[in-house]
């Protein structure tokens, strides 16, 4: 019985080119918000579909959907459902996460898509400095966000495209040679990254820094040494700036007090409905309700934390639900570092870049809602599959294996890309 072949690697091919083009264009996401949108109606004519049964990728996509789930289980049981059905357009981002297991295959891919990142970053950092000059500074009332409609996500954005850029300068595996370009990023992502006025993403970016120490090499010293001068250098003579330094640690700190009694208002939510929460967008509704006595402000858009605010909102199952995507991800990409030979392997900078761009984000998140941001939480999503990708191969549909430690898939996938070929 002849079983119908997959996608001819010209659909493949346009497949990975709409998915590249989504997380490049976040720099405006009604674009990429349409790219998007026509990558998952095409997609089942343009992605090898058997690659989701891959037993490989089986448990990832099972935190996935229990997500989903639980978004959908949150929504029907809030208190206010008309309310918290707006959040059903999540779905739409986690569409980014299961795209890459079907569009994105191999090292060469996974690799442009991290270098789109990266452009992204260094895009973004060269218009936001561009408006520090136009502010005649960095201002508190004036922080620069690139074309971004938030400083926050300004700085979550530069925060991962500049671990991802260090990993890379960090290790002997990148097949770029000297990086070009790559060393001409790495100033300006950091500037503008502290000209962000951000504290949550100095935070993350000490944190990925840490992890990069553990497992890079001594070309890091030398990168981070020379970018920490220039650094210091030009933000020295900025009194904004070092005011925000020496305020993170300063519990007096209004902003700070504020993201305690934040804190406060968000265990007695999760106290009160700690399986269901309080409903997906109730957070802002609700937060006077909980509101400690001495807390700054009335109102607030959210919980400065992303653990608390999806809990609070969806319940404790949801968060478990979320860290366990992390998790699959950082074992699944801890198993193939290492069985690939750890720092010396050739793909080490990837799964470094895996390692401290993720650590960079959990940490940040502790200080910020930057899951529930549409255009960082895409580029988390992809950084969530990317192990995965790097264990698909596109041979079996007539292009040259680029999977796996030598140059045929993972024995777990075997069985699946076995169905793409035509059999009697």
């Amino acid at each position: 019985m002849a079983v119908a072949p997959g996608p001819s690697p010209r659909a493949q091919s346009a497949g990975f080119w709409l998915y590249w083009a989504h997380l490049l264009t976040l720099f405006g996401i009604a674009i990429s918000n349409i790219l998007l949108g026509a990558t998952i109606i095409l997609s089942p004519w343009l992605g090898r579909r058997e690659v989701l049964r891959c037993r490989r990728n089986r448990w990832i996509l099972v935190a996935l959907g229990a997500y989903a789930a639980l978004l959908g289980v949150s929504i029907a049981t809030s208190v206010e459902p008309a309310t918290s059905v707006r959040a059903i357009t999540e779905v739409f981002n986690l569409a980014t996460l299961w795209l890459a297991l079907l569009l994105v295959a191999g090292e060469r891919e996974v690799r442009r898509i991290v270098d789109a990142v990266i452009l992204l970053g260094t895009a973004q950092s060269g218009i936001g400095l561009l408006q520090y000059l136009a502010a005649g500074g960095f201002q508190l009332d004036q922080r620069i966000r690139g074309s971004l409609s938030h400083y926050m996500t300004f700085s979550g954005i530069l925060l991962l495209a500049g671990l991802l850029l260090c990993a890379q300068l960090a290790s002997r595996s990148h097949p770029g040679g000297r990086f070009g370009w790559r060393w001409m990023a790495l100033v300006p992502i950091n500037v503008a990254l502290f000209g962000s006025l951000t504290r949550s993403a100095w935070v993350g970016l000490a944190a990925g820094l840490v992890v990069l120490l553990i497992f890079g090499r001594r070309r890091l010293l030398l990168a981070g040494a020379g970018t920490a001068v220039l650094v210091v250098i030009s933000f020295l003579p900025h009194q904004a700036v070092m005011q925000r330094v020496t305020s993170i640690f300063d519990l007096s700190d209004a902003a700070n007090y504020d993201r305690l009694c934040m804190a406060y208002a968000g265990w007695e939510m999760i106290r009160e409905r700690p399986l269901l929460g309080q409903g997906p967008q109730m957070v802002q509704e609700r937060y006077p309700i909980y509101r400690h006595p001495t807390a700054p402000r009335y109102s607030v858009p959210h919980l400065h934390n992303s653990y608390l605010q999806l809990a609070a909102e969806r319940g404790l199952p949801s968060l478990l639900a979320m860290l366990a995507l992390v998790v699959v991800s950082l074992r699944r990409a801890w198993r193939d570092f290492r069985r690939q030979g750890g720092r010396s392997g050739p793909r080490a900078d990837l799964y470094v870049g895996i390692f401290c761009s993720l650590a960079g984000f959990l940490v940040a998140g502790l200080f910020e809602d930057n899951w529930n941001d549409t255009e960082v939480q895409r580029i988390v999503l992809f950084l969530l599959a990317l192990p995965f990708c790097l264990g698909q191969s596109r041979a079996t549909v007539g292009e040259e294996s680029e999977v796996s430690e030598e140059s045929t898939p993972p024995p777990t996938c075997q069985h699946s890309l076995r169905h793409l070929r035509v059999r009697n």
